[in-house]
């Protein structure tokens, strides 16, 4: 399963976590130009993690900072985002139950 969580760092270029592999897990992270910080963390087998993040950040941009309303460094509270990004995770659980199915 995928996991996201966002956090605002306010400092520029600033530098951190990237990857990191457990026995367990992989996390990655996707900071933003703006220090905004995407993070995954998904099972060893799943596979196209740089994508799911920036399909995340598309979803961030789109629903997040187009909207007027959206004060920044704020956290995400947008219904559009949240939709859109259960949609997104779903299509890659289904993608991975599909791959785990056709390599048994």
């Amino acid at each position: 399963k995928a996991v996201v969580s966002t956090q605002s760092t306010g400092i520029e270029q600033s530098s951190g976590i990237k990857e990191l592999h457990t026995e367990k897990f992989t996390l990655r992270c996707f900071q933003t130009i703006t220090g905004v910080k995407f993070f995954v963390i998904v099972d060893q087998k799943q596979t196209g993690c740089e994508h799911l993040l920036l399909r995340i950040y598309e979803l961030y941009t789109d629903y997040v900072l187009k909207n007027p309303f959206y004060p920044i460094d704020m956290p995400i509270r947008c219904e559009l985002f949240d939709q859109n990004l259960r949609k997104v995770i779903e299509q890659v659980e289904r993608a991975t139950a599909y791959n785990s199915a056709t390599l048994s």
